[in-house]
Protein backbone atom coordinates (compact mmCIF):
# COMPACT_ATOMS: atom_id res chain seq x y z
CA UNK A 1 0.00 0.00 0.00
CA UNK A 2 1.74 3.06 -0.90
CA UNK A 3 1.93 6.38 0.89
CA UNK A 4 1.07 9.66 -0.64
CA UNK A 5 4.84 10.20 -0.99
CA UNK A 6 5.36 7.70 -2.17
CA UNK A 7 3.58 8.23 -5.41
CA UNK A 8 5.01 9.25 -8.47
CA UNK A 9 3.77 9.91 -12.10
CA UNK A 10 2.25 6.85 -13.93
CA UNK A 11 1.17 4.76 -10.69
CA UNK A 12 -2.05 3.44 -10.58
CA UNK A 13 -4.33 3.60 -7.67
CA UNK A 14 -7.88 2.99 -6.34
CA UNK A 15 -9.75 5.56 -5.22
CA UNK A 16 -13.74 5.24 -4.85
CA UNK A 17 -13.21 1.50 -6.19
CA UNK A 18 -12.14 2.67 -9.44
CA UNK A 19 -8.43 2.93 -10.84
CA UNK A 20 -7.00 6.43 -10.69
CA UNK A 21 -3.63 7.12 -12.65
CA UNK A 22 -1.07 9.61 -11.33
CA UNK A 23 -0.60 12.38 -13.67
CA UNK A 24 1.67 14.96 -11.21
CA UNK A 25 2.81 15.69 -8.40
CA UNK A 26 3.68 18.12 -6.34
CA UNK A 27 5.37 18.74 -2.83
CA UNK A 28 4.29 21.91 -0.97
CA UNK A 29 6.12 22.59 2.02
CA UNK A 30 4.20 24.86 4.35
CA UNK A 31 5.86 27.43 6.25
CA UNK A 32 4.49 26.93 9.73
CA UNK A 33 6.69 25.06 12.10
CA UNK A 34 5.06 21.16 12.52
CA UNK A 35 3.08 21.35 10.05
CA UNK A 36 3.60 18.26 7.42
CA UNK A 37 4.48 18.51 3.78
CA UNK A 38 1.35 18.44 1.59
CA UNK A 39 0.95 16.69 -1.62
CA UNK A 40 -0.82 18.42 -4.32
CA UNK A 41 -1.63 14.77 -6.50
CA UNK A 42 -3.70 15.22 -10.06
CA UNK A 43 -5.60 11.51 -11.06
CA UNK A 44 -7.04 11.12 -14.28
CA UNK A 45 -10.04 8.04 -13.58
CA UNK A 46 -8.85 5.10 -15.66
CA UNK A 47 -12.09 3.81 -17.23
CA UNK A 48 -14.14 7.64 -17.82
CA UNK A 49 -11.07 10.09 -18.11
CA UNK A 50 -11.85 12.19 -15.59
CA UNK A 51 -9.21 14.43 -13.74
CA UNK A 52 -9.35 14.65 -10.09
CA UNK A 53 -7.08 16.83 -7.89
CA UNK A 54 -6.14 15.94 -3.98
CA UNK A 55 -4.20 17.69 -1.67
CA UNK A 56 -3.04 15.16 0.85
CA UNK A 57 -0.60 14.66 3.68
CA UNK A 58 2.58 12.16 3.24
CA UNK A 59 0.97 9.24 5.29
CA UNK A 60 -2.14 9.16 3.64
CA UNK A 61 -2.62 5.68 2.34
CA UNK A 62 -3.60 3.89 -0.94
CA UNK A 63 -4.56 0.69 -2.38
CA UNK A 64 -2.61 0.08 -5.43
CA UNK A 65 -5.08 -1.23 -8.84
CA UNK A 66 -4.59 -4.39 -10.23
CA UNK A 67 -2.78 -3.13 -13.65
CA UNK A 68 0.04 -4.38 -15.99
CA UNK A 69 3.03 -2.90 -17.28
CA UNK A 70 4.23 -3.82 -20.95
CA UNK A 71 6.99 -2.42 -23.23
CA UNK A 72 5.25 -1.22 -26.69
CA UNK A 73 6.80 0.82 -29.60
CA UNK A 74 4.58 3.82 -30.86
CA UNK A 75 3.39 2.57 -34.67
CA UNK A 76 1.23 5.10 -36.14
CA UNK A 77 -1.65 7.78 -36.08
CA UNK A 78 -5.12 6.81 -36.86
CA UNK A 79 -7.30 9.90 -36.90
CA UNK A 80 -7.05 11.17 -33.14
CA UNK A 81 -6.50 7.33 -32.02
CA UNK A 82 -2.47 7.02 -31.30
CA UNK A 83 -1.46 2.91 -31.88
CA UNK A 84 0.92 1.29 -29.70
CA UNK A 85 2.59 -2.08 -30.32
CA UNK A 86 3.00 -4.99 -27.94
CA UNK A 87 7.18 -5.72 -28.19
CA UNK A 88 6.07 -9.36 -27.14
CA UNK A 89 3.15 -10.45 -28.86
CA UNK A 90 3.01 -7.61 -31.75
CA UNK A 91 -0.93 -6.81 -30.25
CA UNK A 92 -2.04 -3.22 -31.04
CA UNK A 93 -3.38 -0.82 -28.59
CA UNK A 94 -5.15 2.46 -29.61
CA UNK A 95 -4.84 5.07 -26.67
CA UNK A 96 -6.78 8.93 -27.47
CA UNK A 97 -5.02 12.12 -27.77
CA UNK A 98 -6.70 13.71 -24.53
CA UNK A 99 -4.73 10.62 -22.70
CA UNK A 100 -1.05 11.71 -24.13
CA UNK A 101 -1.55 15.80 -22.87
CA UNK A 102 2.17 17.07 -22.63
CA UNK A 103 3.48 13.40 -24.14
CA UNK A 104 2.73 14.37 -27.70
CA UNK A 105 5.50 16.28 -28.56
CA UNK A 106 7.84 13.42 -28.23
CA UNK A 107 6.58 10.85 -29.99
CA UNK A 108 8.09 9.69 -33.31
CA UNK A 109 7.42 6.68 -35.48
CA UNK A 110 8.74 3.67 -34.27
CA UNK A 111 10.15 5.04 -30.49
CA UNK A 112 11.29 2.55 -28.63
CA UNK A 113 11.43 2.37 -24.93
CA UNK A 114 7.66 3.25 -24.41
CA UNK A 115 6.04 1.55 -21.26
CA UNK A 116 2.27 0.22 -21.48
CA UNK A 117 -0.03 0.75 -18.47
CA UNK A 118 -2.87 -1.47 -18.80
CA UNK A 119 -5.71 -2.34 -16.82
CA UNK A 120 -8.08 -5.31 -17.94
CA UNK A 121 -5.66 -5.44 -21.08
CA UNK A 122 -7.20 -1.69 -21.86
CA UNK A 123 -4.37 0.98 -22.39
CA UNK A 124 -4.64 3.58 -20.29
CA UNK A 125 -1.21 5.46 -20.17
CA UNK A 126 2.22 5.27 -21.00
CA UNK A 127 5.54 6.05 -19.92
CA UNK A 128 7.91 7.69 -22.29
CA UNK A 129 11.75 7.01 -21.50
CA UNK A 130 13.77 9.38 -19.99
CA UNK A 131 15.32 10.88 -22.83
CA UNK A 132 14.65 10.60 -26.73
CA UNK A 133 16.38 11.88 -29.57
CA UNK A 134 15.07 13.98 -32.08
CA UNK A 135 16.23 16.06 -35.07
CA UNK A 136 16.10 19.57 -35.31
CA UNK A 137 14.03 20.79 -38.17
CA UNK A 138 14.23 24.63 -37.61
CA UNK A 139 16.96 26.98 -35.54
CA UNK A 140 18.78 30.08 -35.93
CA UNK A 141 22.06 29.65 -38.10
CA UNK A 142 25.49 28.43 -35.75
CA UNK A 143 27.68 31.57 -34.47
CA UNK A 144 31.04 30.75 -35.20
CA UNK A 145 33.21 30.51 -31.89
CA UNK A 146 30.12 30.02 -29.80
CA UNK A 147 31.22 27.99 -26.61
CA UNK A 148 29.34 25.25 -24.99
CA UNK A 149 28.32 27.57 -21.91
CA UNK A 150 27.32 30.32 -24.12
CA UNK A 151 23.55 31.91 -24.58
CA UNK A 152 20.89 29.58 -26.00
CA UNK A 153 18.21 29.81 -28.95
CA UNK A 154 14.84 27.88 -29.76
CA UNK A 155 15.59 24.82 -31.83
CA UNK A 156 11.88 23.20 -33.00
CA UNK A 157 11.99 19.74 -33.64
CA UNK A 158 9.53 17.59 -36.33
CA UNK A 159 7.24 17.19 -33.98
CA UNK A 160 6.58 20.89 -33.17
CA UNK A 161 8.02 20.87 -29.59
CA UNK A 162 10.53 24.07 -29.04
CA UNK A 163 13.79 23.55 -26.59
CA UNK A 164 16.58 25.89 -25.54
CA UNK A 165 19.87 25.02 -27.06
CA UNK A 166 23.31 26.11 -27.20
CA UNK A 167 24.27 28.72 -29.87
CA UNK A 168 26.27 25.69 -31.54
CA UNK A 169 23.83 23.22 -32.17
CA UNK A 170 22.94 23.77 -36.02
CA UNK A 171 19.81 22.76 -38.12
CA UNK A 172 19.96 18.88 -38.81
CA UNK A 173 21.40 18.00 -36.05
CA UNK A 174 20.21 15.86 -33.76
CA UNK A 175 20.35 16.20 -29.70
CA UNK A 176 19.45 14.24 -26.72
CA UNK A 177 16.19 15.64 -24.83
CA UNK A 178 14.87 14.87 -21.18
CA UNK A 179 11.70 13.95 -21.40
CA UNK A 180 10.31 15.11 -18.05
CA UNK A 181 11.20 18.53 -18.32
CA UNK A 182 11.41 19.43 -22.27
CA UNK A 183 15.57 20.67 -21.74
CA UNK A 184 18.08 19.65 -23.89
CA UNK A 185 20.55 17.48 -22.53
CA UNK A 186 23.55 16.96 -25.47
CA UNK A 187 24.14 16.22 -28.96
CA UNK A 188 23.35 13.20 -29.90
Amino acid sequence: MPKASELKRGDVVEIDGAPHVVKSVEAKNPSSRGASTLYKIRFNNVLTGQKKDESLKGGDMFVEADFQRVQVLFSYIDADQYVFMNTEDYSQYLLGQSALQGQLEFLSDGLEGITALLVEDVIVAIDLPQSVVMEIVETAPAIKGASASARTKPATMASGLVVQVPEYIEQGDSIKINTQESKYMTRA
